[in-house]
């Protein structure tokens, strides 16, 4: 069966650069205020889910919206339309200068940015599945699922899409990006064993829904009538999944405001942050970098300035915190071109890996647990970087370098800032499901990891 991919979608369903351009312009000479800013976001997307190993729904849908803000001295208002028509426009920058006036001024308020580079497109299509293609792929999971007396429940998205920045000093960005995302669980009828598998790429022919359901399947057939053992502090493997649900939290407490003034696990004791002190193991490297991005330029910040490739843990080391244009200038620093918000605007991050295989990691293990994923992930402590959750869709019990058998699930309250210094090993890096963790439509490279004392504090009876 072929996945190559076709195009579901009209090509003006994506707003070319051109297209965004003309539409940026007619927002601009139509504004009264004294600045303004034009946000646009394009997109289409298709998804397709199953249940019951069969398929229940297949979604499609595109948009245009547009954000309109307008500057009256360190006012600010913004309105949002998908009428793309000049009166509308015209309207809604109107209506954007006459709120601006009523608002409170922000003594925080940078300047708009003037014309900015931006890198060179990097060549790749941004066509879009057919239904049967979707159905296809779902099939595969399905039909194995059914073979093995299982039931398959999943989630196949994929979208397409471009932004474009624009204002009232010459910027003008553009940037446009497609990714596609396939998820399975797998359950024994009983509800006592189930498995779960993803598949992520920039493109419907990078999934492989084949090795995705044999991994699904076999976790399910694996986590059968699990047992109960004694919650505490084991020796965790976490598959590469699970350990992106954690240490994916660690960027977005990076904020060096929030470190500098004393609220973050960042804050220097005494004053100041940790840029330059040790935090965790150093065999950790943690970065963003373009380069990895969905994006076909790169990409741009909220204020338009190009991303750039940011190390923000270098063999253990703290090398960089994000600043924004604001607190850089009153720091004196530099600004952080890697987005605002979590690790945001990125659209990537990136843990390097090692040599150890997840097979080399359960030889190596007296007495430990193999984890597939962790879910329903809410913060305790931000100092710390403290959270709690549960394990999910296959957890095991490794005993004297073997995995002897499913066990219940746990609930755990850990740092990854404490498992990463309790690291023993590290695997290769691969790609992983961005949605399952704190990201939201990027692309996420994790490695699994062996750590020792990991807290699980007590059981779930949740599948």
């Amino acid at each position: 069966m072929s996945l190559a991919p076709r195009s579901l979608f009209a090509p003006a369903s994506v707003l070319s650069r051109a297209e965004a351009q003309e539409i940026a312009q007619r927002v601009l000479r139509n504004s009264p205020a004294e600045e303004t800013r034009v946000s646009i976001n394009s997109g289409a997307r298709a998804d397709t889910r199953f249940a019951l190993n069969q398929v229940t729904t297949s979604g499609e849908n595109q948009d245009t919206q547009i954000t309109i803000t307008a500057y009256v001295g360190n006012r600010s208002a913004s309105v949002n339309t998908n009428r793309l028509d000049e009166a509308s426009l015209a309207a809604a920058a109107k209506q954007a200068h006459e709120i601006a006036k009523l608002v409170p001024p922000n003594p925080e308020r940078m300047p708009e940015l003037g014309a900015q580079t931006y890198p060179a497109f990097r060549e790749r299509a941004l066509d879009i599945p057919t239904p049967a293609e979707r159905a296809a792929a779902a099939k595969i999971v399905t039909e194995l699922a059914r073979a093995n007396d299982l039931v398959a429940t999943g989630f196949i998205e994929c979208r397409a899409g471009a932004t474009a920045l624009a204002n009232s000093k010459g910027l003008f960005a553009y940037d446009a990006s497609a990714s596609v995302s396939m998820t399975a669980t797998v359950r024994s009828p009983d509800g006592t064993g189930s498995g779960w598998a993803c598949s992520d790429g920039n493109s419907f022919s990078e999934l492989d829904p084949k090795q995705l359901a044999a991994t699904a399947v076999q976790k399910a057939k694996d986590s059968r009538n699990p047992v109960a053992i004694e919650p505490g502090r084991y020796t965790a493997i976490l598959e590469p999944t699970a350990v992106g649900n954690l240490v994916q939290l660690i960027p977005g407490a990076m904020q060096a405001r929030a470190a500098d003034e004393g609220r973050s696990f960042f804050s220097k004791p005494g004053g100041g942050n940790k840029i330059g002190l040790k935090v965790v193991d150093e065999r950790v490297t943690l970065l963003t970098d373009p380069a990895d991005s969905p994006s076909l330029s790169g990409g741009y910040d909220n204020d338009g300035m190009p991303l750039e490739k940011v190390v923000w843990i270098e063999n253990g080391l703290v090398k960089n915190l994000n600043y924004d244009r604001y607190w850089a200038q009153k720091q004196n620093v530099p600004a952080t071109r890697a987005g605002g918000g979590g690790f945001g605007g990125t659209r990537s991050l990136r843990m390097l890996g090692g040599s150890s295989s997840i097979a080399d990691m359960i030889k190596s293990t007296e007495r430990g647990v193999l984890v597939t994923r962790f879910w329903y992930i809410r913060g305790v402590d931000p100092r710390t970087i403290l959270y709690t959750g549960l394990t999910r869709d296959g957890t095991f019990l490794v005993e004297n370098g073997k995995v002897t058998r499913p066990i219940k699930n746990f609930r755990y309250n850990e740092s990854p800032i404490f498992f990463l210094n309790n690291l023993e090993a590290v695997g290769g890096t691969m790609r992983i499901n961005s949605s399952e963790s704190a990201s939201t439509g990027g692309a996420v490279f994790m490695p699994p990891i062996k750590v020792r004392d990991f807290n699980f504090t007590s059981l779930s009876d949740a599948v």
